[in-house]
């Protein structure tokens, strides 16, 4: 089975028959059960995840940002290994790389509202420390997209002990790339998976 790839809100972007390596478009989920083919996402603070499901042997490489993460993208793709190649969630082992963290993660209230809406837990992804520093992450409204991306996958079955969290806020540490920090153009740290 090829390839086949999700936007943002996790929707197809490509036919599972005709997509091949020459011709993968731009998305923010993969999956596949192709083995030698490295399959990734560039980020630049938005949250990479990846998953492996070891029994029926398929991988995925999802881009998960705010709105990805509203969508839950990644419960998105889970369904499509699921329907594709017949995985279970609780075979799945998942991992959510570098990222920005819940301390630099500072946002505007029509942000925390969008994800109130979307049935987020607000006691646990989100919190107010008062009147916004500018110039700094200090104040405002801080989300925790790691924890939103957990609790995900934490719902669509996958066992907590198979979802291994990258500490890394890229953010803070200057060994990543940041798009908050250094601006859009900034380069991208690459997240890659390959089935042997």
């Amino acid at each position: 089975m090829p390839a086949f790839s999700l936007d943002s809100s996790g929707h197809p972007v490509s036919d599972p028959q005709t997509l091949n390596r020459e011709n993968i478009p731009i998305a923010d989920a993969l999956v596949t059960d192709l083995p030698g083919i490295a399959i990734g996402v560039r980020t630049a603070d938005c949250i990479p995840i990846l998953l492996f499901d070891s029994v029926h042997k398929s991988i995925a490489a999802i881009h998960s940002g705010w709105r990805g993460t509203v969508n839950r993208i990644s419960a998105r793709t889970i369904l499509e290994m699921s329907r594709l190649f017949g995985a279970r969630p609780s075979d799945i082992k998942a991992v959510i790389g570098p990222g920005i963290g819940y301390e630099s993660f500072q946002v505007g209230e029509e942000l925390v509202l969008n994800f109130k809406e979307a049935g987020f837990p607000l006691d646990k992804i989100w919190s107010y420390r008062g009147p916004r520093k500018e110039g700094s992450m200090e104040g405002g409204h801080h989300i925790d997209l790691k924890e939103c991306v957990r609790l995900t996958l934490v719902e669509c079955g996958i066992p907590e002990g198979n979802i291994n969290i990258s500490d890394i806020d890229t953010y803070i540490d200057k060994s990543f790339y940041s798009a908050r920090r250094e601006g859009s153009s900034c380069g991208r740290n690459i997240n890659a998976i390959i089935l042997k």
